[in-house]
């Protein structure tokens, strides 16, 4: 059975074997500076004058710039007998120890604490060639115990030490080392190391907090490299940053990434802290670590949900709750929460949800210790624009091709003082970048493009949106017409040309033909919409004229038979005639009755109007005054309107042999039938009407004298259905009259009535009205007894 060796013993006994080993000597190879390396402005800073903190003393230091809560007055007493060794003071321009910033650099760290074993200067400022520096430095046991190596082989060792009582369980800083042993295939063999020892000052072991994660060992440049063309295999390849080849920082040959020493505590125990770093071998090449300022934390840090240390200030837009947790999470400590300096009621976890902006302290104590550790973040508030995505047209003409952003702005956010940049890139929007449109009035856009456009309070609260770019040429609207002149009533369909859809100024529809019917002209108007929405500068314009009506005089007419009416169409401009009869002629006469029509054009359209020509109610004699004694008549007439027209009648008793316009006729005679005529002037309308001037004598006498001795009434014997009766005073019939027997002679059956008063009355029919005449009167009878 094959037994297998644990990795970490693994590391052990061959770094040993290594070390074990004697080395030959080396020459520091000299460095020539590229044109990057030259170039002012690409090293950080160590020691540089221009920093306050360069002429701090190591205690300084170690509070004011390593540790992140140094600035504690409560915390500060808590680090003691802090040294460094060699002991150089900061005065000295040669020390091993020192301050560094970033400067214009990517360097990771903003500025920190440097131990080297060379000189600390050197590291940075300009161009350093071939660091290979004695720091006055030994060797340290402690060191080559926790990696394995004998003690006499490790030189220029530097050490920083000090005393802490921490009031956390954990305690953490970022780091990482740099070294000259980066070249060829020194990293093979020479394991210039760097350790962070830890243990309680009441005693027992170290433990070397400086240990890769995953168990991987040590942190040495042995331990940490790439790849060595025939020499050896990549160890850890993941944490080496690089050889400073392309990212020139420091005057070391290459680096390590950040890496993370952390370990736990008892918080209130008192530990004792040292760090050493040496070259191994030889002096000929120098190492350094660089300590992140402010990662070494031994009061309280403030964590995201993630676990991420979160700075003091965060921005919070819009009152999201925010999951703050302090670092230190043990049941023998007390917690408790403050809001803006007061104490929060129940907040006595290690874990607070803040909902509104403000300042946020945790006091994190442990019993018996007056000092507790604090760790605040104040939280900046905001209130995020409202945004949506939207869509932009732009409808090109000739003049007009590019975007204008802003008039798209309301339409994305109806926030006020709302602040738009428009990016091309949603990486750049992402990161809020300047690569925003700088002329976003005359964007040079195309169709279908996204952009994405950041929309802000003026502040941190933000939110990124769409924003799509359609283009469309701008159509040029059409219309044409199926006829261009109608007559009222008619119908005509109007069509539209240059678009998808259409915008009529007349109609409801989007469609590009209507129908409609038209009594006057109407001007109407139709804009092109293209496929993607955009309308023309000017509508279609298209007149459609109505003619005028055709109109006629044409009516209907009264006339009698013998008449002749003018009929008459009427005139108009272009009009032409047909007439039912043939006639072509705007008036026509006719002398019969019936119905007539006439077609009139007037170029455009025709019309058929029509005309009854009708009997008209003739003149009628509505009574007779005749005078006997005057021997004349006066004549009453009814004369109907005839085509809604009055007019005057003429009268005639001779048979229409002549005719006057007066009503009354003299000199008649008696008992004589005559035939009144009565007509309108200028027309055959006549009515007639018969009477007889009949002559009765009141008185007769019969004495056979031969003057009135008979009621005589023979001239109406030739009157058709003649009849009539004598009467006396009590209602008694005497005599009775007919064409046999037309006169009474005063006797009934032969004998002679008493002289008296008698009454008489009698009928007859005129002949050709075969109207009833009816008679009646009194008469006195004078007998002779």
């Amino acid at each position: 059975m094959r037994r297998y060796l644990p990795l970490c013993l693994f590391f052990l006994v061959i770094s040993t074997f290594l070390f074990s080993q004697d080395l030959p000597p080396r020459k520091q190879a000299k460095e020539i500076p590229s044109n990057l390396s030259g170039r002012a402005g690409a090293f950080i800073d160590v020691n540089a004058p221009q920093y306050p903190e360069t002429a701090y003393t190591i205690e300084k230091m170690v509070k004011d710039v390593l540790i992140s809560s140094g600035t504690n007055t409560c915390l500060t007493p808590n680090v003691t007998n802090v040294k460094i060794t060699p002991n150089h003071a900061a005065s000295e321009a040669n020390r091993a120890w020192g301050y560094f910033h970033k400067a214009a650099t990517n360097f990771p760290f903003k500025d920190g604490l440097i131990l080297s074993t060379g000189f600390a200067r050197r590291a940075g400022n300009t161009f350093e060639g071939g660091l290979s520096d004695v720091n006055g430095g030994g060797s340290d046991a402690d060191l080559a115990q926790v990696i394995g190596v004998v003690e006499s082989r490790l030189n220029d060792a530097v050490l920083l030490e000090f005393d802490f009582v921490p009031t956390t369980s954990q305690i953490k800083f970022n780091y990482l080392i740099a070294s000259e042993e980066y070249t060829g295939s020194f990293p093979c063999t020479f394991a210039d190391a760097f350790a962070i020892l830890l243990r309680p000052t009441s005693g027992g072991p170290y433990v070397n907090m400086a240990v890769l994660p995953g168990g991987a060992g040590p942190v040495s440049i042995t331990n940490i490299h790439p790849a060595i063309a025939g020499s050896c295999g990549a160890v850890n390849e993941q944490y080496f940053a690089g050889y400073n080849t392309g990212n020139v920082e420091t005057n070391f040959n290459g680096r390590t990434i950040p890496l993370t020493a952390t370990a736990t505590v008892v918080a209130g125990q008192q530990y004792h802290f040292k760090m050493v770093i040496a070259d191994y071998s030889d002096h000929s090449y120098d190492s350094a670590v660089f300590l992140e300022g402010g990662s070494f934390n031994i009061g309280v840090d403030l964590l995201d949900p993630a676990g991420t240390k979160l700075p003091s200030d965060i921005n919070v837009c819009d009152n999201v709750p925010q999951v703050i947790t302090a670092s230190v999470n043990d049941p023998n400590l007390v917690y408790q929460w403050f809001y803006n300096g007061a104490p929060i009621p129940n907040a006595t976890t290690n874990t607070i949800t803040a909902i509104q902006p403000g300042t946020y302290t945790i006091e994190v104590s442990v019993p018996g210790n007056p000092c507790p550790g604090k760790a605040s973040i104040q939280i900046h508030g905001g209130t995020t624009p409202q945004a949506q995505d939207a869509t932009l047209l732009l409808c090109t003409t000739p003049d007009i091709t590019t975007f204008d952003l802003s008039t798209i702005m309301p339409t994305i956010s109806p926030t006020p003082g709302a602040i738009f940049k428009f990016y091309e890139n949603q990486a750049d929007a992402v990161a809020q970048n300047n690569n925003y449109i700088q002329t976003p009035l005359n964007y040079n856009g195309n169709d279908g493009q996204i952009l994405y456009v950041l929309v802000s309070n003026g502040g941190f609260c933000s939110k990124i949106v769409e924003l799509t770019l359609q283009k469309e040429a701008t159509p040029t609207a059409k219309v044409k017409a199926s006829r261009i002149k109608i007559c009222p009533g008619e119908s005509v369909t109007l069509t539209a040309e240059g678009g998808d859809t259409y915008l009529w100024s007349n109609f409801m529809g989007t469609g590009n033909m209507q129908t409609v019917t038209l009594y006057q002209t109407t001007t109407f108007t139709v804009y092109a919409i293209g496929a993607k929405g955009c309308k023309s500068l000017n509508p279609a314009t298209i007149r459609i004229e109505v003619t005028p009506e055709i109109t006629s005089t044409l009516k209907d007419v009264e006339m009698c038979v013998g008449d002749v009416v003018t009929l008459d169409a009427g005139a108009g401009d272009g009009y032409k005639y047909l007439w039912s009869t043939g006639a072509t002629t705007q008036k026509i006469n006719v002398n019969q009755w019936g119905i007539y029509s006439v077609e009139i054009d007037n170029g455009i359209c025709k019309k058929v109007f029509e005309a009854k020509v009708m009997g008209a109610a003739t003149p009628f004699v509505t009574a007779l005054n005749y005078e006997s004694i005057k021997k004349s008549v006066t004549i009453t007439a009814e004369n109907p309107p005839m085509n809604n027209t009055p007019s005057t009648l003429e009268y005639s008793i001779d048979n229409g042999i002549t005719w006057q316009a007066s009503n009354v006729f003299t000199n008649l005679l008696d008992n004589t039938n005559y035939t009144v005529l009565v007509r309108r002037v200028g027309t055959h309308c006549v009515g007639s009407l018969e009477f007889f001037t009949l002559q009765i004598n009141n008185i007769i006498t019969p004495n056979e004298d031969g003057i009135n001795d008979v009621l005589d009434l023979k001239a109406l014997g030739d009157f058709k259905n003649f009849t009539g009766s004598v009467y006396d005073r009590y209602g008694v019939e005497m005599f009775r009259f007919s064409k046999e027997n037309p006169t009474w002679d005063g006797t009934v059956g032969g004998k002679r009535l008493p002289t008296a008063t008698y009454w008489y009355k009698f009928n007859f029919e005129y002949p050709k009205s075969k109207a009833q005449m009816n008679w009646s009167g009194w008469i006195m009878l004078k007998n002779r007894n």
